[in-house]
């Protein structure tokens, strides 16, 4: 525990003017980001006696080892510029929302050709409308189907349309009148992009439009006498009206505005709101929090107005915020939304009427939410705490492993040799700590094998050297290991993680890359586990072993579960330990397995796609990947392009007559590829370079072998387990 005074700054370095200040421990990350109008008068109170601290912040205080702060010039900036280290840099010590639930919303693909309404979760995407969020996805469709029959919009995927428009026939929702059909051509684009407009508009609260001119046009049916379509009109507007009874209207006045309640005790917050677009509910959410630091109810809303607002803009952020407590100070937090919005916001508790009723019926959603997480987080918190104590009692352990790494090596018969480390920390995964490898043969400088072929045990040996030297040179590089010991220690170079990727990274030669110690982002080997598991049997756990021994690493425990009758092996000993099948600790230990083999198999497999994705197309030169997919896109597939002569080629946009001389010669000099061989039944399967082109080819995807040996079969086309055994030059075309 550090001395608070040992890091303390001289009187007068700290100025008197608005700022953020961050708190960092020994290892030199960030525990703790704040703001302040006055940094001077702020940081003094964390340099007072420590018995006077609040017991949260005497325990922030006595974890960091340093402070620092930045000069802003208004408190506005402050505002921003903590929410952005917040994000950045996950403080321990800060509040931090989680949301109880992954909610879906209502989206309108308006940055397609032709927008698509569907229910989309995560990450919002740019030029797409959101509506919500919802509490079911059940009940976005049960709406879209009311709404479909009077703004017919398409809802279908990527697939369904291109394969339509292929055909010329619409799917079913286009024959029963629930779909424009744009895929066939009864109506254009710019037609159905009107129908997504007026979609979204009756989502966003403008009803009264639609139901007052589709009456208007009833009316004028059944004054010509054209029942069928006065009766037509008649249920659009029942059903539209159905769709509006799903929401109920809460305020008079059509009012645009969020309500956010706050529900405390003294370890926890839960923040439940509520989004009402034209005076009615369209959407509700909640996160829950630990109050890791001392904190006021107007702080929790103000860091609740951070995580909701951060990243929206425009209309995103209503005319009106209700809340239970106002920050201090109000100003800097009104300017920032007004900033994030384009115009004014207000910022107000309610005091009477319709919108103080409405925020009580969001205060009781908060009190439940919370009741609701202290009883769910009781229960696995005491089961979670009750799994470690068994891993430490049956491996011998001296206290519960906290941070629990396991380790994964796949390949595919011994080509794309990969490997996978996941963290679980106090019983949950810790995603951000995932991390993928590439199995080279080679620690540090020193090419120790060849790097290929079914040799899992060589592969865990390098995987754990690799991981543990990157260890032991951030220990040296903070001057934390013991003199004397001089571990080799090698350069990396940091890969960065792929779009769409989970958390991660490639790792082509040695491990990581430069650390950032001034930028305070976590280092990506800095902390050591408590224990090391090894998806394996004896031969894997000696192996991990020795690597360690090797590294003078001394102080940390290993093991390994072996599949086939879940034995937990440790080092050194002929037999395993066998936990019981009740129990909390094997289960425990399974997930780690378990989530090591699914992230080291999805990688191997991505790798594996990127082989099967290869044409003749790739070696002809100066023909880039744009023109290469839009020779395919024109053509169909290689076979219809080998057929074509140089003019037809040379109709492609951007392919210009030496370029189209060489394609041609290319793809003449190139030879078909031969018929694949189906080894489980010996049926040959015709092959056509069509199927090479394809995303699908992705998926035809052989046996992948984990380093227990068992395989992991996919489907391929047929419906039927794709067994691996062809020759490796055929590899890629089995189906």
């Amino acid at each position: 525990m550090a001395d608070p005074s040992s890091y303390r700054p001289q009187p007068g370095q700290i100025p008197d003017s608005p700022g953020v200040y961050k708190f960092r421990d020994e290892h030199r990350r960030v525990i703790y980001v704040g703001k302040a109008k006055s940094l001077r008068q702020r940081l003094a109170n964390y340099f007072q006696d420590l018995a006077g601290l609040h017991p949260r912040t005497r325990s922030m205080v006595t974890t960091a080892a340093s402070v620092e702060w930045t000069v802003v010039s208004t408190e506005v900036e402050a505002l921003q510029l903590e929410y952005s280290w917040i994000k950045e840099f996950d403080p321990r010590f800060n509040v931090k929302y989680r949301d109880d639930k992954s909610y879906p919303y209502l989206a309108v693909t308006m940055n397609e050709e032709y927008p698509r309404v569907q229910v989309m979760r995560g990450q919002k995407r740019k030029g797409v409308r959101y509506f919500g969020p919802y509490g079911h996805a059940w009940a976005i469709r049960d709406t879209v189907d009311l709404l479909l029959r009077v703004f017919p919009v398409r809802t279908c995927s990527a697939g369904v349309f291109k394969n339509a428009a292929r055909t010329g026939r619409p799917c079913l929702l286009g024959y029963i009148g629930k779909c424009s059909a744009p895929c066939v051509g009864r109506v254009s684009a710019e037609e159905h992009r009107d129908l997504a407009e007026e979609f979204s508009d009756f989502m966003a609260g403008r009803t009264g439009t639609y139901i007052r001119r589709l009456e208007q046009r009833m009316t004028e049916a059944a004054e010509e006498m054209e029942y069928e379509r006065a009766a037509r009109l008649r249920d659009d507007i029942e059903a539209l009206r159905k769709a509006m009874e799903k929401s109920a209207v809460v305020l008079a006045d059509a009012t645009d505005a969020d309500l956010i309640a706050v529900a405390e005790d003294e370890l926890e917050a839960a923040v439940q709101i509520f989004h009402v677009r034209g005076g009615r509910v369209r959407g509700q959410r909640g996160w829950v929090t630990d109050k890791v630091e001392e904190i006021t109810t107007g702080a929790l809303v103000e860091h609740a107005l951070q995580q909701l607002y951060g990243e929206e803009k425009g209309d995103s952020v209503p005319k009106e915020v209700l809340v239970p407590a106002l920050p201090d100070p109000l100003e800097p937090v009104q300017e920032w939304l007004a900033a994030r919005r384009g115009s004014g916001v207000s910022l107000r508790i309610p005091q009477r009427g319709d919108k103080k009723a409405l925020m009580e019926t969001v205060q009781r959603n908060a009190q439940q939410s919370l009741v609701l997480h202290k009883t769910k987080r009781a229960s696995d918190l005491t089961t979670r705490s009750r799994a470690l104590e068994e891993i430490a009692e049956a491996l011998g352990l001296d206290s519960a492993p906290l941070r629990i790494e396991c380790y994964d090596i796949s390949h595919l018969q011994g080509d794309d040799v990969v490997a996978s480390m996941v963290v679980f920390e106090d019983g949950l995964q810790r995603k951000s700590e995932y991390r993928r490898f590439q199995i080279k043969g080679r620690v540090g400088d020193t090419q120790v094998w060849h790097g290929e072929g079914q040799d899992d045990v060589r592969s865990m040996h390098e995987v754990i050297s690799r991981r543990f030297r990157r260890y032991i040179a951030e220990k040296e590089k903070t001057g934390e290991w013991a003199d004397g010991q001089e571990p080799g220690q090698e350069p990396g170079q940091e890969p960065g993680q792929e779009p769409g990727q989970e958390p991660g990274q490639e790792l082509g030669g040695e491990l990581g890359g430069e650390l950032k110690d001034d930028d305070g982002r976590p280092k990506r080997f800095a902390y050591p586990p408590q224990l090391v598991v090894v998806d394996g049997g004896q031969p894997q756990v000696a192996a991990a072993q020795r690597a360690l021994d090797e590294l003078g690493i001394d102080d940390i425990a290993v093991c390994g579960l072996a599949k086939r009758l879940e034995e937990v092996w440790v080092p050194g000993e002929d037999d395993p330990v066998i936990l019981p099948r009740t129990s909390e600790g094997l289960y425990l230990l399974q997930r780690v397995r378990d989530e090591a083999h699914r992230f080291a198999i999805t990688y191997q497999r991505v790798k594996r796609a990127k082989h099967f994705r290869t044409s003749v197309l790739d070696d002809v030169p100066g023909l880039g990947e744009s023109r290469k997919q839009a020779l395919i896109k024109h053509f169909g597939s290689v076979k219809k392009l080998r057929s074509a002569t140089i003019d037809q080629i040379r109709e492609v946009p951007g392919i210009g007559l030496k370029t189209a001389e060489t394609i041609a010669v290319a793809l003449a000099q190139a030879a078909p590829a031969a018929p694949a061989v189906n080894m489980a039944t010996g049926e040959i399967i015709g092959y056509t370079d069509e199927t090479q082109e394809t995303e699908e080819a992705a998926d035809t995807a052989d046996t992948a072998h984990t380093q227990d040996g068992e395989p992991e079969t996919r489907e391929g086309s047929s419906g039927e387990p794709v067994t691996a055994g062809a020759p490796d030059e055929r590899r890629g075309q089995e189906t």
